[in-house]
């Protein structure tokens, strides 16, 4: 088979379809990028992607926050930290000096009593959520460089948490069902919104990149009933939007949330990203279970990358990729982003390494 582009790579792999390679992509770290710029492996500017050859792009993220007007406030800052209170009325505590996900300290809203006070800013479209320019951009990119092009942004359980923070929305699910099934409808609701507002004006994406961290190690935020009777509405609800579309859905979920794919399934998703391995997933078991079912883009421990001992990264990557390939549908990916403590070489020989064992002859 001659050499596919992105576009088709990507196609092919979602609906597990024969190719000439696995799929590639990959998130990373802005102290990553930085770096490699800093070390003269990346000009300034370049598109990562491009540089490592991979096949996606994504873009159209939407500004789902309650308060689009409220300004950042300064709680409290030290020479590390920085305590910041958010348009959500959330307080977040942020390091300075590299990036990692904040802390969540404290929240505004913990009950139903104090959302109903707040819902209303979402019942609307409001088209300063949308990000009609980045959208234009990232789609006219791809298509120059015939990469698949995915419109990306949060699903409902990742927009609830960063109102109300992981304690009280999972207190919710169990004590307060109908606020979270009212969270659910208008967040969901605001999402098709935007997309229709969004896809009339500037065009349909090639697919559909869905952000939702469902678990932490060894377990899910929930139980399968629980997101069955909560989450899994809107899930059916916004994959059957893009597929009434002829989009495919890659849902992203940190964390183990293994026993949740029966229903990710259900809901009619194409792709699980991103497979932790830290937190007790298992790409090979996953793969043996869903493989007929499922494409898969991730899986690949990230903490052999930032060994940087090419035997360590040799077994990983062969103990995988000849497995997992096998039906088509795997797009190399780590099961986190990238951090800067991986060396330029490392990943270069990574992608190299993985590529030779993903071809298909």
């Amino acid at each position: 088979m001659q050499p596919l582009t992105g576009y088709e790579r990507t196609r092919r792999m979602l609906y597990r379809e024969p190719s000439d390679r696995i799929g590639a992509y990959e998130h990373f770290w802005g102290d990553t990028h930085k770096r490699y710029i800093e070390q003269g492996h990346i000009k300034p500017g370049e598109n990562i992607a491009e540089h490592f050859e991979l096949d996606i792009v994504e873009g159209g993220w939407f500004n789902l926050v309650l308060d689009m007007d409220f300004k950042h406030e300064t709680v409290e800052e030290t020479e590390d930290t920085v305590l910041i209170r958010d348009g959500n009325g959330a307080v977040l505590r942020r390091h300075k000096h590299h990036d990692t996900t904040p802390e969540h300290v404290d929240f505004a809203i913990k009950t139903k009593a104090d959302w109903d006070k707040v819902r209303e800013r979402l019942l609307e479209p409001d088209e300063r959520r949308i990000g009609f320019e980045g959208y234009r951009n990232s789609k006219k990119y791809a298509k120059e460089k015939n990469k698949f092009f995915m419109w990306s942004g949060l699903s409902v359980f990742e927009l609830m948490h960063p109102v109300c923070g992981h304690e009280n929305l999972l207190a919710g699910m169990a004590l307060e069902p109908e606020w979270i099934e009212d969270m659910v409808k208008i967040y969901s609701d605001q999402i098709i919104h935007s997309q229709e507002i969004l896809f009339e004006r500037e065009g349909l994406p090639d697919g559909m990149f869905y952000y939702e961290d469902m678990g932490f190690k060894n377990k899910p935020f929930m139980s399968p009933a629980m997101y069955n009777e909560l989450i899994f509405p809107a899930h059916k609800r916004l994959v059957g939007f893009a597929k009434e579309r002829g989009l495919p859905v890659v849902m992203h979920s940190c964390g183990f949330v293994e026993p949740l794919l029966p229903g990710m399934v259900e809901a009619g998703i194409d792709c699980l990203n991103v497979i932790e391995v830290k937190a007790g997933m298992d790409l090979l078991r996953i793969y043996k279970n869903f493989g007929d079912r499922l494409s898969f883009m991730g899986g690949i421990d990230v903490r052999t990358l930032y060994s940087n001992d090419r035997a360590v990264i040799d077994n990983e990557l062969e103990t995988k990729i000849p497995v997992v390939k096998q039906n088509y549908g795997f797009c190399l990916h780590s099961d986190h982003s990238i951090p800067e403590t991986v060396h330029y070489e490392t990943l270069k020989y990574f992608y190299e390494k993985a590529f030779e064992l993903g071809k298909y002859s």
